[in-house]
């Protein structure tokens, strides 16, 4: 087996079952088989899935048990030379599992590769590439500096922007939304560590990776990355489980080494914590403000290439009386059309 795809699920059926297509597709050709992992979604996922893909493995949990360790589940079970971690609010271009196949195997010492994620309304996202959240780099990001100077390799390195994002460069930290791993590297460096629940895991990976001699690679490949569709990011749960992971990342690698420093980033992780935490709790109570008419781009994923709609989305133009249109796709039953934050139903 080349690859094994693995894909945590939890109440998103419909931005999974797109995904999952989209995987297939890209995967013709590949020795390569899915893994998707339930964390005890509610939302009737694995009834709605099983029948759909009856020749893909199914994990299902009793209970939520998080990101890395229901990636772990999967990861011991496969038994692919590469393991592609991805998030289930993805799509996959045709040409992107194969691309990054092939990179791997002409780069022995690469132990893992990120590829250039698009948002919903198909801009560069920057977390496609990233420096490691040394306390210099933090800070950088804390205070604005590397807003300042995006292009700066000293105060801009947290996202990286001075590199082409259309060239194949090395980067340092590998998005967990789609990492594809070599497996002997993963048996070298050890598994996802499983204190982190949601946030921080591919930091840790991406930094153990590097610890343990291997590189991490950006390469111009395609996805679209609805972010976060999976999650709540505007309850109280999100903000403490994506802060705390930063601080467990942080006293883990650097808190022996820098503890003044620490600290003070400790202090100001906090801060921000608590500002974003006031901040949706003032979006609870004041009155709620009529959002702005969003323009989408519609498309039939079972007429259209990912492709295709890939290159629509990027290319579209905006301008100050034009915003940018987001996605939103047809599911594959015609019933359902599915936007980053939302699916409702459809009539096709």
């Amino acid at each position: 087996m080349k690859l094994s795809v693995i894909i945590v699920n939890y109440n998103v059926k419909y931005h999974l079952e797109q995904c999952i297509r989209s995987v297939q597709k890209a995967s013709e050709g590949l020795s390569a088989d899915i893994w998707v992992v339930d964390n005890a979604s509610s939302d009737g996922s694995m009834d709605y899935l099983q029948p759909l893909f009856p020749d893909i493995h199914f994990i299902s949990n009793t209970e939520n048990v998080g990101y890395s360790r229901a990636n772990n589940q999967a990861i011991r079970e496969s038994k692919g030379e590469y393991v592609l971690l991805l998030n289930p609010d993805t799509i996959v271009a045709e040409d992107t599992l194969k691309g990054c196949v092939d990179f791997l195997d002409a780069h022995p010492k690469v132990g893992a590769t990120g590829v250039r994620m698009l948002n919903a309304d198909g801009t560069f996202a920057p977390e496609s590439r990233r420096g490691l959240p040394t306390p210099f780099t933090s800070f950088c990001k804390m205070t604005g500096l590397s807003a300042l100077f995006p292009k700066s390799r000293t105060f801009g390195k947290y996202y990286m922007k001075y590199l082409d994002a259309d060239e194949a460069n090395p980067i340092e930290v590998i998005s967990g939304a789609f990492n594809m791993l070599r497996r002997k590297a993963l048996d070298e460096v050890g598994l996802l560590d499983e204190k982190f629940f949601m946030y921080g895991e591919d930091i840790d990976l991406s930094y153990r990776m590097l610890l343990g001699g291997w590189q991490n690679y950006y390469i111009p490949y395609s996805i679209l990355h609805y972010k976060g569709e999976s999650t709540q990011k505007s309850s109280f749960r999100y903000v403490h489980v994506f802060y705390n992971a930063m601080l467990i990342f942080f006293n883990k690698h650097f808190g022996k080494k820098y503890f003044l420093i620490g600290y003070l980033i400790q202090l100001a992780v906090v801060f921000r914590a608590l500002l974003d935490m006031l901040i949706r709790l003032l979006d609870r109570i004041l009155p709620e403000r009529k959002p702005a008419d969003i323009p989408y781009m519609r498309f039939d994923l079972r007429k259209t290439s990912v492709t295709e709609m890939l290159s629509a989305l990027r290319n579209q133009e905006a301008t100050k009386k034009k915003m940018r249109s987001m996605v939103e796709t047809i599911s594959f039953d015609g019933t359902m059309l599915i936007r980053h934050n939302e699916v409702i139903p459809f009539k096709d």
